[in-house]
């Protein structure tokens, strides 16, 4: 393998590895934040900067809803990162073509059409969600390429999994 490609395996491992670490930590802080505004719901609406409202107990509803849509993130996340870390380590061990690596892709792919799903789920609380003084406001939007990216994914995954059956099938005869 040519040194550009093992110094880009190596640096992905140093990235994965600290993002399942923060991927968790985000989790607990997401629930921590989630218990807290069911303890101390007026500390929290005033440290969000959300104005006092008759009717903003409709603003909290909605940040707990994205903040529980957030936490049920946090182990689809932790599904791609750790499917990503293990084909990283089968391409560095030079066996990339196995069929589990298809699995994994698939695993991902799926995954990531469940976080594109969850992140409509927030666009539509979002835009649901407003008090009479001001409206939830998280900087949502809407993109068509992360759903390109999940369709290219599937295609991936299949192509994997085609050339390993290949590659077996290869072996087999010699």
């Amino acid at each position: 393998m040519s040194l550009p490609y093992e110094n880009a395996l190596r640096a992905s491992r140093r990235v994965l590895r600290p993002l399942i670490v923060a991927n968790i930590v985000y989790g607990l802080a997401i629930a921590g934040l989630l218990i807290w505004s069911l303890l101390a719901q007026d500390y929290v609406m005033r440290a969000l900067g959300v104005a006092p409202a008759p009717d903003r107990d409709v603003m909290m509803r909605g940040m707990r809803l994205v903040a529980l849509i957030g936490i049920l993130a946090v182990p689809l996340f932790h599904v791609v990162l750790t499917r990503l870390l293990s084909i990283v380590d089968t391409v560095r061990a030079g066996d990339p073509f196995i069929i589990e690596n298809a699995r994994r892709l698939q695993a991902i792919a799926s995954t990531l059409l469940g976080i594109q799903v969850l992140h409509l789920v927030i666009g539509f609380v979002t835009s649901r969600t407003k008090s009479q003084v001001q409206q939830l406001d998280i900087d949502w939007c809407f993109s068509i390429s992360p759903w390109i990216a999940v369709l290219l994914l599937f295609v991936l995954a299949r192509v994997s999994e085609h050339g390993a059956r290949m590659r077996a099938d290869l072996e087999g005869t010699v």
